[in-house]
């Protein structure tokens, strides 16, 4: 796989993941909404810690820096 996400994508991705996390913990979101957060969370650290993004892919869109 190569790289497509840049450093400012993957704070924001983890940020977000974060953020979900916090709201589950104070018991703002619940049920299946929760669930459904958790999987979105996963996700998102998942593709933070590879560096790449299945939908970038897809879409052609590619937010790392290339080294010239």
């Amino acid at each position: 796989m190569k790289k497509n996400m840049g450093g400012i994508d993957r704070i924001i991705r983890l940020v977000v993941a974060l953020v979900i996390g916090l709201l589950y913990w104070q018991g703002i979101v619940e049920g299946a909404l929760a669930y459904v957060l958790f999987v979105v969370a996963g996700v998102f650290i998942l593709t933070s810690f590879i560096s790449f993004c299945p939908l970038y892919a897809v879409v052609g869109l590619n937010t790392c820096k290339v080294k010239q």
